[in-house]
C-alpha cells in the first residue's frame, strides 16, 4: 500500500488542505440551530466535535511553534486540557464555534507555511507521549479532518477520503491494536487487491471488504462494506 509518508511536505500539504475544506464544508452546511444535535461520536453534539477539531489545530501549532524555536511547547497544558477544552468549547454559540474554527485553522496552516526546513524533522511529542518530527503534525490533521467531516453526519462518507489516506491509516490502527495487546487473531483483507493486514497471534476471524469499508469498520464508524459476521473492532483512539 502507498503511504501519506512517502509523499513530499508539499504533497502532504495539498492532502491536508484538501481535508480542511472539506471538513469546512459539512460544517458550513449546518445550521446555527442543529449544532445540539449527535455527531456518529457517542455522546458529542455537532459544537462538541466542532469545538474539538478547532482546538486541536490550535495544539498542533504549539507543536510547530516548539519545532521553530526549540522551546518546548506541549499541546496541552495538563493531561486533562484536552477534555475540559472541548467541554467549555461546546458550551459556546455557534457563531463563536465557527469564528474558532476559522481562526485557529488559518493560524495552523500559516505555522505550516512559514516552517523552515530545519523545524519540519525537529522532534516534538504528541499529546499521547510519542516522540516524533514536526511534520507529523500533517498526519495528525489529515487524519483528523477527513475523519471528522465523516463524524458531522452530513453527507461524506470514506468514499470521499483519498485512497492514500485509507491506505496509511488502516496499518496503522493495526498497528495500534497489536501495541496495546488487542485485535489478536484478527486479518483485515482487502477484498479489491487481496491484500492482508494480520494484526497478532494466529489468524482466526477474517474482516473482509474494499478499502473504505474497512477503514470504516477499523475507525469504529459502523459495518457497511465489510463481511456481516464481522466483528466489533477494538478502540484505536
Amino acid at each position: 500500500m502507498s503511504s501519506f509518508h512517502d509523499l513530499s511536505i508539499e504533497e502532504r500539504l495539498q492532502l491536508t488542505r484538501r481535508g480542511t475544506a472539506h471538513y469546512s464544508g459539512q460544517l458550513a452546511l449546518i445550521d446555527n440551530a442543529d449544532f445540539g444535535r449527535d455527531t456518529l461520536l457517542e455522546g458529542w453534539s455537532v459544537s462538541h466535535l466542532a469545538a474539538h477539531v478547532a482546538y486541536n489545530a490550535a495544539a498542533l501549532c504549539n507543536l510547530m511553534e516548539w519545532a521553530e524555536t526549540g522551546v518546548e511547547h506541549p499541546m496541552y497544558s495538563s493531561p486533562d486540557a484536552r477534555g475540559t477544552e472541548i467541554e467549555y468549547g461546546a458550551t459556546l454559540i455557534p457563531d463563536a464555534i465557527r469564528n474558532l474554527h476559522d481562526h485557529t485553522l488559518v493560524r495552523l496552516d500559516v505555522a505550516w507555511r512559514d516552517a523552515s526546513e530545519e523545524a519540519w524533522s525537529h522532534e516534538v511529542k504528541t499529546a499521547q507521549g510519542r516522540t516524533v518530527p514536526a511534520s507529523e503534525t500533517l498526519w495528525m490533521r489529515t487524519r483528523e479532518v477527513w475523519i471528522h467531516a465523516v463524524d458531522l453526519n452530513v453527507n461524506a462518507g470514506f468514499a470521499d477520503i483519498p485512497e492514500v489516506i485509507l491506505s496509511t491509516l488502516l496499518p496503522e490502527i493495526a498497528g495500534k491494536w497489536r501495541g496495546g495487546g488487542l485485535g489478536k487473531g484478527l486479518v483485515l483483507v482487502n477484498t479489491d487487491t487481496d491484500e492482508r493486514i494480520e494484526v497478532s497471534g494466529t489468524p482466526t476471524t477474517e474482516v473482509r471488504g474494499n478499502l473504505q469499508g474497512l477503514a470504516r469498520w477499523a475507525t469504529g464508524r459502523g459495518g457497511r462494506g465489510v463481511n456481516e459476521d464481522a466483528p466489533q473492532p477494538p478502540r484505536w483512539l
